[in-house]
């Protein structure tokens, strides 16, 4: 390695004549003179930090020569030394050439330009210092041509401008690539996206998917107008006056929104809107999400509808079933029909619980997703004191990590472990049920619960729908179970039931804070 005051010169060798003579040190047999001789390299090393990712390749004839070159480059880059045309085809950042070397792969250039194309590939044609000695397509083939004698920071300046030429070639073709990709991904989402310009008198569109186009009806002619056209008849005010005030006030929103399809067809959007701000913080543009919700809303409705039918129809018309048996009680006669009064009288009992069963479910899962924390421990030990209020012969063991508050915000999760506890008691047949439950840590933020009975166990096929589904022949008879298993798989856990003819064991594992 030369420093910074050393001259590199082949004058510095015993018996030689002058500076870094092209004849010395090469072997003319497998590489001949070009041309142009070298006539030396001089001056101080580069100062910068060493550049080891980027590769040079010197496609130059072995000798002094050479190996001054690559003495130099070598403190900057990682060198590669060839002579052979086929060496074009390795990976390089930058390609050095003697005359020889430039005579034999000239052509090849092109080539190796086009497959790396659109990033640089530069290459650079050292030469002596007597510009006949040039060829004459040269500056058509290559991005610099460097006469010797020149100095080392000199020549690693040159070649460290082309590599950063290359960089920012590489950069620049990343860049479009990844705006390519996002822009395939906004084309093919399977949602609605839009981009609308930010202005105080309206929001015109300058783009829209595909998805938009197959979830509206309208495509690229709806550029330049405000997405209001979606907006008809029947969207409701209050919406609008929403939408509006949250664009007014630069920020995000999501709506469910009645919109109109280019046919004038209804149909329910959910509409996510959101500003995208500049360098200095500007709003520049809104970017809109659209997601068609129809089929949800009818489910809702419908939940709504069927809700307030069990609540209501069915709980009057089971009241006045069991009104008119008590009733008939004290008139009829006979084992036989006092018998079929019971009956009578059970069933309507048992499509009551049924209804408050299912209204327990529907108010328990329409809390929202999230939940503030809360105090477990204090909670199941009401769960416990009311069970045991309820089910006087009933046994309720309570184990729990010591002096730990348990903070707990998984939606629901108290109302499942006393739907499991009562399920337990009520389900048990013994004089005296005992029911333990058993709270501990996991690890993550997790936490396990156990719910364990001494009952009969639960029937298989109340225990295998959780998993295969309910058909008509195999359905579950305690929604009970089916309000556990939704309460944990909605804050992502898991729940498993293990069952026999000595009783059953409920474990429920969820985040503390999903």
């Amino acid at each position: 390695m030369g420093s910074d005051s050393e001259a590199i010169s082949a004058a510095d060798e015993p018996g030689a004549t002058e500076a870094i003579d092209g004849d010395s040190d090469v072997d003319r047999d497998s590489c001949p003179r070009g041309a142009a001789a070298s006539r030396g390299l001089t001056g101080d090393r580069d100062p910068s930090e060493p550049d080891d990712t980027a590769r040079v390749l010197l496609l130059m004839c072995p000798g002094r020569d050479r190996d001054l070159v690559a003495d130099a480059l070598g403190e900057r880059y990682r060198v590669d030394t060839a002579t052979e045309t086929g060496a074009l085809d390795r990976e390089f950042d930058c390609c050095v050439l003697d005359g020889p070397g430039f005579d034999r792969v000239g052509d090849a250039i092109a080539t190796r330009r086009a497959t790396a194309d659109p990033v640089f590939v530069p290459f650079a044609l050292l030469l002596g210092g007597r510009s006949a000695d040039v060829p004459a397509d040269a500056w058509n083939r290559v991005d610099d041509v460097i006469e010797l004698p020149v100095k080392r920071r000199a020549l690693v300046a040159r070649i460290d401008n082309l590599i950063q030429r290359r960089t920012t070639s590489r950069r620049l073709s990343e860049t479009v690539d990844e705006l390519r990709l996002k822009e395939r991904a906004m084309d093919e989402a399977p949602v609605g996206i839009t981009l609308a310009t930010a202005r105080r008198e309206s929001n015109p569109l300058v783009y829209c998917n595909e998805g938009f186009e197959q979830l509206t009806g309208y495509g690229p002619e709806m550029l330049g107008k405000d997405c209001r056209f979606l907006q008809g008849e029947d969207t409701d005010d209050e919406t609008r006056e929403t939408l509006r005030e949250a664009i007014d006030a630069e920020r995000p929103i999501a709506v469910d929104i009645l919109n109109y399809r280019a046919n004038g067809q209804k149909f329910w959007n959910r509409l996510s809107i959101a500003p995208l701000r500049d360098e200095s913080d500007a709003v520049t543009h809104y970017v809109g999400f659209q997601t068609d919700i129809t089929e949800r809303k009818i489910r809702e409705r419908r939940l709504e509808v069927m809700g307030r039918v069990l609540n209501h129809n069915l709980r009057n018309k089971m009241n006045l079933i069991e009104g008119y048996a008590d009733l008939l009680r004290s008139d009829v006669e006979g084992e036989k029909a006092l018998h079929s009064l019971d009956v009578i009288a059970d069933t309507a009992a048992d499509l009551m619980g049924i209804a408050r069963a299912v209204q327990k479910i529907d108010g328990t899962l329409s809390e929202g997703d999230s939940a503030e924390p809360t105090d477990l421990r204090e909670h199941l030990i009401e769960v416990r004191n009311r069970t045991n209020s309820r089910y006087p012969n009933a046994t309720v063991v309570l184990v729990l990590p010591d002096d730990d508050p348990i903070p707990v915000s998984v939606v629901g999760l108290v109302t499942a472990i006393e739907e499991g506890v009562e399920n337990a008691v009520k389900h048990n047949d013994a004089t005296e049920p005992t029911v333990e439950i058993q709270v501990e840590r996991l690890p993550d933020g997790w936490i396990g619960v156990e719910i364990e009975d001494d009952g009969p166990g639960i029937p298989d096929h109340e225990t295998h729908v959780l998993e295969a589904g309910e058909t008509s022949l195999t359905h579950a008879d305690r929604l009970g179970i089916w309000l556990m298993y939704w309460v944990v798989n909605r804050a992502g856990g898991e729940f498993t039931v293990t069952t026999d003819e000595t009783g059953t064991l409920l474990r429920l594992e969820v985040p503390t804070d999903p």
